[in-house]
């Protein structure tokens, strides 16, 4: 079989353009490429200001406009809410119109619940990939259905099992990062965390665990949450800790790859951790606390994991995963979390729903 036609359905709230906002922002636009390269003609369904090189199309598909009436009921939700819910159905009223004449599978990499609630309104094949814990709207339109329609893929085994009970047989096909991009640096004398600085992925913790260990920090990534960025990130700011920006990917290789260790400290439990995989490639060992997927990804030659939210464990951790081997880092990377890997995985999965 020739090339694939994917429709590729992205986050209607975040543009998919560099600097990424998050995880899922810069898997959909490396997953894209990766297709792209693979010979499949890719439809990019993504939020306005996407990059151009996608040749996306923007997810308002058509911009609400409520009447007054509508918009004083009490039951009006809020207006970037109502918006998204606006962008998801208008799209797929439109692949339900005509979709199978245009594309031979669409792929929903969105976290939203009408594709999966309206799949069956279509004559073509859905495949949804689980990013997240179980949420109640994507889970009510998974039971809504005496048999859902939709293919799912899961971004680990965790999340796999954390949606057994409502999705019995996600297919597990990781995240991947494009390890030629993503290259060895030459490390050095201190840390760094990057990621969203938001509550659930903890930069707070990797503050203090460097602190405990002596080891001066830097940290890069968007403030997704004001208040909790100057309420909790900024008193701790000082000549040991930098907060660095939200950088591109090159700056991230840059500092990432400077860097003896890696800080990856989720209050939460991470589906995936595509951060990981970045440190990994750039030759640099991971110190984070032991949640969701982060052990799937690691093995004892390139990162330590200390207990959930024990920040003076993952202090005693630093010293000695600074003396990791950085060559054992980048082949875990190479042979687990290469973005080519996923691309081929996709592409066999699309190969099947699509016959």
């Amino acid at each position: 079989m020739s090339g694939l036609r994917v429709a590729l359905i992205a986050s209607a709230r975040f543009p998919i353009i560099e600097p990424f906002a998050g995880g899922l922002e810069a898997h959909t636009w490396g997953l894209a490429h990766a297709l792209r390269q693979r010979g499949h003609h890719v439809e990019l369904f993504a939020a306005p200001g996407s990059d151009p090189a996608l040749g996306a199309r923007e997810l308002p598909v058509r911009r609400v406009v409520l009447s007054a009436a509508a918009r004083a009921d009490a039951s009006m939700p809020s207006t970037m809410w109502m918006a998204e819910h606006h962008a998801y159905l208008g799209l797929m009223l439109e692949l339900a119109r005509d979709g199978e004449h245009r594309f031979d599978l669409v792929h929903n990499n969105s976290l939203h619940y009408l594709p999966v609630a309206m799949a069956s309104a279509l004559r073509v094949p859905v495949v949804t990939t689980l990013h997240t814990p179980p949420t109640p709207w994507l889970e009510s339109a998974i039971r809504a259905q005496d048999t859902c329609p939709v293919t799912f893929t899961a971004v680990s085994r965790f999340t796999a099992g954390a949606w057994r009970p409502t999705v019995p047989a996600a297919h597990v096909v990781r995240n991947g990062i494009d390890t030629d991009f993503w290259t060895p640096g030459p490390g050095g004398g201190g840390l760094v965390w990057s990621g969203r600085l938001v509550p659930e992925k903890g930069p707070h913790h990797a503050i203090g665990a460097a602190r405990a260990a002596g080891v001066p920090l830097r940290i890069a990534g968007p403030v997704s949450d004001p208040a909790y960025y100057e309420d909790m990130i900024v008193p701790l700011l000082g000549d040991d800790v930098r907060y660095v920006g939200h950088l591109d990917r090159r700056g991230l290789v840059e500092l990432i790859g400077s860097a003896a260790a890696a800080l990856v400290t989720p209050s939460w439990d991470e589906p995936y951790g595509l951060v990981v995989a970045e440190a990994l490639a750039c030759g640099t060992p991971v110190c984070g606390f032991d949640r969701g997927a982060l052990s799937e990804i690691l093995t004892p030659e390139c990162g330590l994991l200390a207990p959930p939210g024990d920040v003076a464990a993952l202090a005693d951790l630093i010293p000695r995963v600074m003396r990791l081997d950085r060559r054992a880092a980048r082949r875990r990377a190479e042979h687990f979390c290469s973005l080519d890997h996923t691309a081929a995985a996709y592409t066999d999965l699309y190969r099947e729903v699509a016959r």
